[in-house]
Parts: structure tokens; sequence; C-alpha cells
């Protein structure tokens, strides 16, 4: 695939983003193949006995494939990424530097039930002008399998060299994958915790992903309790099995009063189990009891540990020894406060009055 670099990173803006609405209509048409597919996963998880979570992240038909559709369209309104100047100065007279964003060859992804993760990463990389190689679980082999051709018959008809993309079956190719580290630049994992350390711990190729989601929210003392209920419901139910759904809630102590029961009645209403910290068992006493392990428990499932902290500080001792530094948000009218929040929290995205999910 390193032949096709030059050729990928030398496309125009126009090429590659008629090849990205090529790819939106090829998945509206052929939907139906992409159910059907998607229902020969689902059927042989439910045989095997997968869990919740492991299903909701391989179904993907409906909703999740017009969500697709949508991305692709969005992508192709976006400037292209490739040859953009990010600096320049003058070192010298006649001297100048420049740096200038360019694509990074070859990437490989490895990506367990998420057949949502192919078409992204597949857009990203074509948007961006890169070479893919992707493995996906092979829970959702058939999905991928159907994904993958019709990316290949889109991009074909839109004028992208040929096998700029390719679909690795086999564990025993992933096994040769990780061992390519002179024509792959880039490994890409998306998965569980154990399968992202396991990628970083057996290649020497440069990898780019993070273990787990221990995603906080701290609603704070001067919080809109409407905007929290909110916050909190759409942080944890929009999309419970990914990583940066909400999984630690802490709160206030001056605002407990107000809130934990509002936020009780519609996370209960989505199905989710609460488990509270003694304090908070005081207020709404009919829910499980959380302990030590529940805060650094990445649940990717209907459930939600709540405590109660006394002030921002312990909020923040809390995110700092317990955080996998994903996603943080804060609920509060404070600027202050919210300003104190986003400067100490050390995660990769932190929030003021904002969904996790925008991560």
């Amino acid at each position: 695939m390193k032949q096709l670099c030059p050729s990928l990173g030398a496309l125009t803006s126009e090429q590659k983003n008629k090849a990205l609405l090529a790819i939106a209509r090829k998945l509206e048409e052929k939907s139906e193949i992409i159910r059907t597919a998607n229902e020969a996963d689902l059927n042989a998880a439910e045989a095997e006995g997968l869990d919740a979570p492991l299903k909701a992240r391989l179904k993907f038909q409906g909703e999740k494939v017009g969500a697709a559709i949508m991305g692709l369209q969005a992508l192709a309104l976006l400037p292209d990424p490739v040859g953009k100047t990010l600096s320049a100065r003058e070192l010298d007279s006649g001297l100048d530097l420049y740096q200038v964003t360019c694509p990074l060859g070859v990437i490989g992804m490895i990506f367990e039930s998420r057949p949502d993760a192919l078409v992204q990463i597949a857009s990203l990389a074509l948007k961006s002008g890169n070479a893919l190689i992707l493995k996906g679980g092979k829970e959702a082999h058939h999905t991928n399998k159907a994904l993958f051709d019709l990316i290949v018959q889109a991009t074909a008809q839109a004028g992208i060299p040929e096998g700029w993309i390719f679909l690795v079956q086999s564990r025993d190719e992933v096994t040769q994958m990780l061992s390519l580290d002179k024509d792959i630049d880039l490994i890409i994992p998306r998965g569980s915790n154990e399968f992202v350390k396991y990628i970083m711990n057996h290649t020497h190729i440069p990898v780019m992903g993070h273990a787990e989601g221990i995603t906080h929210c701290y609603i704070d003392r001067q919080a809109d309790v409407e905007m929290g209920v909110r916050i909190v419901l759409d942080s944890k139910t929009q999309y419970v099995s990914v990583c940066n759904a909400l999984e630690t809630l802490l709160i206030h102590e001056d605002i407990a009063p107000y809130i934990l029961q509002p936020l009780k009645l519609a996370l209960e209403s989505r199905g989710v189990q609460l488990r509270g910290c003694d304090r908070t068992r005081k207020i709404i006493s009919d829910i499980n009891p959380a302990d030590e392990l529940d805060w650094e428990t990445e649940y990717l499932d209907y459930i939600l540990s709540i405590k109660i902290v006394k002030d921002l500080d312990e909020a923040l001792d809390h995110i700092s020894h317990f955080s996998s530094r994903h996603t943080e948000t804060i609920v509060t009218e404070n600027r202050t406060t919210a300003l104190k929040f986003m400067d100490l929290v050390d995660s990769g995205n932190v929030f003021w009055n904002a969904s996790t999910r925008f991560s």
C-alpha cells in the first residue's frame, strides 16, 4: 500500500469530497444489504449469548446508518486537512521554515464490534489522504464485509486509486499486521481496555488509542437543576456502551437534596440502575450501595454510580484519582468555578454545561 501513498496525498479536495458523497449514496442505496448482513451478525451474537452492551455496539441499521450517512455528508463540507500551513517563520535571510499538514501514510485500524467505526475511520482516512488497513471483530464479520465492499465500489466509481483500503479477516493476519512497523505508520485500536492494552504491548508501530472511559460529571452547588438533569440523562443514556458515556456522577452536598430525586426519576425512567454512596442513599434510599470498585469501573451499561462531595476540591481529588483521562464535565452557573474545573482536570475532553457525549 505504501506505493499508493503519493497518489492519495495528491488527491484534490474535489476528488475526496466526491468520493465521500459517493459512499454516502451507496450506503443509502444499499441499506437493505447492510441490514441483512447486520441481522446475521446479531443473530449469531444472540446464539452465542453475548452481553447487551456488546450487542448494542454491534447493531448497525436504521438510525445508525442514517447517522453514518450524515457524517459522510458533513465531512465532505469541511475544509481539506491536507496542505494547510500551520506556522511559518523566517530563520535567516532567504531561509523560511513552514509547518504544513500532510497525510500520515498507511493507517491500521483494529476494532471490536463497532461497524460504525469502520465507516468513520474509512471516511477520515480518505479525507486526509491516507491508505487504510481494517480489522474488525469477528462478531461483526458480515456487516464489516458488506460495508467494506460498498466503500470499495463507491470510491472506485469516484476515481480513488484501487487498493487504498484493505480488510483483514483472520486473527493470524492481525499478528502479521502488528509486525509491519516498516509498512504501517500508525495503529488505531478501538475497543475495551484489555483490547487496547494488548495492541499497545504487541507492536512497535505507534499506537493512538485510549485504554478506557471512566467518565465523570460534577454538579456544582450553583448548577441549574433542570439543566443538570438533562446533561446527566444525555451523558448516560444517549449511547451507554461507548467510552464517553457517563459512569460516575459527583454532586455538591448543597444541591444534592434538590437534584437527586428528579435525577432518580429521569434516569430510572430510562432503565438506569443507580448506585450511591452512604450520603446519597440517605436522600434516595431505594438504590444499591456504591463501593470503591464502582468508582473505578467502566460499566458500558445502564448503571450509574453517584457520590456526594463537600466541594469542588473534593470532586477534583476524586476525578484525579479515578478518572481514565478521557472526558469530564461540570454543570454550574459560576464561571470562576467552571474555569477552575477546566484548568485543573487533566483529561482529553473537559466540558462546561455540556454532555460528555460531545467528545
